[in-house]
């Protein structure tokens, strides 16, 4: 009996045993399981498609933009070609196009070389390379100084060419002098400005300042001048007080034309540094370039490129400030061939508006920048309306 007993007591005691070890205890039912601790590792490795998605993304925007930037630039190329043909066959005595463009290079009937070469070609170059040096300027002044009006009409450029130019005519020196007065007027002016701005720091708003006062006062000389001018001098002094490519010659406009391809060349390699102006002053200075100094030359480069296009045309003005605008809006953030395409921009719009000039408008040798001025009148005032929108939007709510 006890045998039995103490024999199925200890049965009993194993079989309690076993029991508690098949039971779970409830430390282990509440412990994170070995599958639970690694079920993050799915997760991360899941978004790791997504990063590479908005990677490849950001690569596929940037290969449209580029894109983009090619095709219209190739167009505005071709359409630069159709209006040279179109002006150097159009006139009194016309020229088909095609004969035009090889008369140009020398090739065809003798006469029709003379003819565009002599006088038709100087003047639709002096307005391509004219117009690609303002647009160029002017994209370069409104990343430079971070304002969307500015052009080298504000900062006192203009004014400084055509007080050059006008200088010279008042000292009775010969004609073939004033595109270099032009272009040492304009020179002044960016050096009054930049004594002008350094004193106190050079900052943004004060250039701009700065500019806009330049430019009144050297305007109010030009027209001191005129107005004692004898009446002769005043229609001489007029195309260097609107802008014209009027009487210019092969002299004026090759060297123009040298010096606006390397003002250019000069914007293109010195992209880098607008781009990385565009990060603000700090995060510049933190990647090793001095933001002011960077400005200055970039700013200078702009004018000098501004000084010899109004040198070969007086100051047209809305060139330097429309364009940059619409090849922004069309080609998408600046780069450095959206840089290109502004200066081929730059180059159909005054050719154009010198072929309106010449062949569609009923009023015959009006000045080109009569035209630049009366398309740019209505960008600037829809500018200036975008600028203060959001300012009174913000006034409204509070």
């Amino acid at each position: 009996m006890s045998d039995r007993t103490a024999h199925g007591g200890s049965g009993a005691a194993q079989g309690a045993g076993a029991a508690r070890t098949a039971r779970p205890s409830p430390a282990a039912d509440t412990a994170p399981r070995p599958d639970a601790r690694r079920s993050p590792a799915p997760a991360r490795s899941s978004r790791e498609p997504r990063l590479r998605y908005g990677v490849s993304g950001h690569g596929g925007a940037l290969a449209r933009q580029r894109r983009r930037t090619a095709l219209l630039s190739a167009a505005a190329a071709l359409l630069l070609a159709v209006l040279l043909a179109l002006g150097l066959g159009a006139g009194e005595v016309r020229v088909p196009p095609l004969d035009a463009l090889r008369a140009l290079l020398g090739v065809g009937d003798t006469a029709d070389v003379m003819l565009v070469q002599g006088f038709r070609a100087p003047r639709a170059v002096a307005a391509i390379v004219a117009g690609a040096g303002l647009a160029v300027a002017g994209a370069v002044m409104q990343r430079v100084l971070r304002n969307p009006l500015a052009s080298p009409d504000v900062v006192g450029v203009t004014g400084g060419a055509s007080l050059g130019a006008v200088t010279v005519l008042a000292t009775g020196a010969p004609a073939a002098l004033t595109p270099a007065g032009a272009l040492g007027g304009g020179t002044l002016a960016a050096l009054l400005l930049a004594v002008l701005s350094w004193r106190g720091g050079v900052t943004v708003t004060r250039i701009v300042l700065v500019g806009l006062a330049v430019q009144q006062g050297l305007a109010a000389v030009v027209n001191l001048f005129i107005v004692r001018f004898p009446a002769e001098l005043a229609a001489d002094a007029l195309q260097w007080t609107t802008g014209s490519v009027y009487g210019r010659t092969w002299t004026e406009t090759g060297t123009g034309a040298a010096l606006v391809l390397a003002g250019i060349a000069l914007a293109l390699a010195g992209h880098r540094r607008l781009a990385v102006l565009d990060l603000g002053d700090e995060s510049a200075g933190g990647l090793g370039l001095a933001p002011n100094a960077a400005r200055l030359q970039l700013l200078l480069l702009a004018v000098l490129l501004a000084s010899v296009a109004a040198a070969l045309t007086g100051p047209v003005g809305f060139v330097a400030l429309a364009v940059p605008h619409v090849v922004r809006f069309l080609a998408g953030p600046p780069t450095a061939g959206s840089l290109a395409l502004t200066a081929l921009g730059g180059a159909v719009l005054l050719l154009a508006s010198d072929l309106a000039v010449l062949h569609l408008l009923p009023v015959h040798g009006l000045p080109v920048g009569v035209v630049t001025a009366t398309l740019g009148a209505p960008w600037l005032l829809a500018l200036m309306l975008r600028q203060l929108k959001p300012a009174t939007a913000g006034s409204t709510t509070r």
